[in-house]
C-alpha cells in the first residue's frame, strides 16, 4: 500500500535531521540505484546528495562512497587499493536482445554478429560468459560501442546492430522495441551484477563519516525491505527520480533483487571475473586472498547491530 510507503518516509523525516551529511555517486540512469534512492528520500536521518557517477568520484575525493557493478571495483581498485565495498545494493539479471531476422535462434547464432555493448562493463562481462557457455569465443563477434546506452534500442531497431547486451531498463526497452522480431538470451546461472556500495578506508577512518555510513547503511536496509515489500508503491518515488515511466521501470523490476546484505558469493565472482578484468587491464590476475580484502563487512555488521570484533 501507497499508505505503508509513505509512513516509513514520514517517520524517518519526523524524528529529525541528526545525522552528518553523507555525498553519494552513483549512475543515476540505473534501476539499481533504487534502494540508495529511497534511503536518500527520507529514511536517512540527514541530507544525502546522490551526483551521477560512480567509483571515480570516489577515488577522487568528491563523493563519500559510490555505487558501480563488482565490475569496475576490479578495473579501478589497482589505481585506488583504499577501495572498499560495503554493501550489495542490488543483483541484477543481464539479458541479450537480438533480432531474429537476422538469422539469430540461439547464442550460437551471435557468432560473426554485431553486438551492442558498453565496453569494460558488467554487461560485456555477461555476453562474453554467455557466449562461452555455448563455445562461442569473445572474439568471435563485433563489439560496437553506443553512446548513451538508451540509444542501444534505437540502433538494434534500425539494423544498425544485431544484438544488445546491456542492462536494465534498455534490454527490456531492444526487446518492446522489436516486438514479434526479439529474441532474448537470458543465462541466470552464467553470471548477474552484483551492484555494490564502494567507500574508501580514509573515509572509514573517519570517525563521524563511518557512523554516517552505518546509519545510511541501515537505511539501505530498511529500503531493500520496503522494495521487496511494495514495489509497487516505490514505482511512482522511483519513477521521478530516475526520468523513467512508471510502466517501464515496473517492466524491469523482474530481472532486480534487492536483499539487503552483502552478496554471500561476491568473492567468488570477483576471483572469476578478475581473470577477464586482468586481460582488458594488461595485468595478471589476483588471489583470492588479494581480492577479499576489497570486502569489508564491518559497516553492515554495525548496522545489524552485530558486536564489534
Amino acid at each position: 500500500m501507497k499508505s505503508t510507503l509513505l509512513g516509513v518516509l514520514a517517520y524517518a523525516l519526523c524524528i529529525g535531521q541528526q545525522l552528518p551529511p553523507l555525498r553519494i555517486a552513483g549512475n543515476t540512469s540505473t534501476i539499481e540505484l533504487s534502494p540508495v534512492l529511497l534511503a536518500a528520500s527520507g529514511l536517512y536521518r540527514g541530507q544525502v546528495t546522490v551526483i551521477n557517477g560512480g567509483i571515480p568520484n570516489l577515488m577522487r575525493g568528491e563523493v563519500d562512497a559510490a555505487t558501480n557493478a563488482e565490475t569496475q571495483l576490479l578495473r579501478q581498485s589497482v589505481d585506488d587499493p583504499t577501495l572498499r565495498i560495503i554493501f550489495t545494493e542490488a543483483e541484477s539479471f543481464y539479458r541479450v536482445v537480438a533480432r531474429r531476422s537476422a538469422g539469430i535462434a540461439s547464442v550460437k547464432d551471435l557468432r560473426g554478429k554485431k553486438i551492442a555493448v558498453a565496453p569494460n562493463t558488467s554487461a560485456h562481462y555477461y555476453l562474453v560468459k554467455l557466449l562461452a557457455l555455448s563455445g562461442v569465443p569473445e572474439d568471435a563477434v563485433t563489439v560496437v560501442p553506443i553512446a548513451p546506452i538508451t540509444r542501444m534500442s534505437e540502433a538494434l531497431k534500425n539494423r544498425e546492430v544485431d544484438a544488445v547486451a546491456i542492462w536494465e531498463p534498455e534490454a527490456g526497452n531492444s526487446a518492446a522495441a522489436l516486438g514479434a522480431d526479439a529474441v532474448v538470451f537470458e543465462n541466470r546461472s552464467a553470471y548477474r551484477e552484483l551492484f555494490n556500495l564502494q567507500t574508501s578506508t580514509k573515509v572509514l577512518s573517519d570517525r563521524v563519516k563511518r557512523r554516517a555510513l552505518v546509519e545510511f547503511v541501515k537505511a539501505l536496509i530498511t529500503a531493500s525491505a520496503t522494495v521487496r515489500a511494495h514495489r509497487e508503491d516505490s514505482w511512482p518515488l522511483l519513477s521521478s527520480k530516475l526520468n523513467y515511466p512508471v510502466p517501464t521501470i515496473a517492466r524491469s523490476w523482474a530481472q532486480l533483487r534487492y536483499s539487503g546484505v552483502i552478496a554471500p558469493d561476491l568473492l567468488a565472482v570477483m576471483v572469476e571475473e578478475d581473470r577477464w578484468v586482468a586481460k582488458e587491464r594488461k595485468r595478471a590476475p589476483r588471489s583470492r586472498g588479494q581480492l577479499a580484502v576489497f570486502i569489508d563487512r564491518s559497516i553492515l555488521d554495525e548496522a545489524k547491530g552485530a558486536p564489534a570484533k
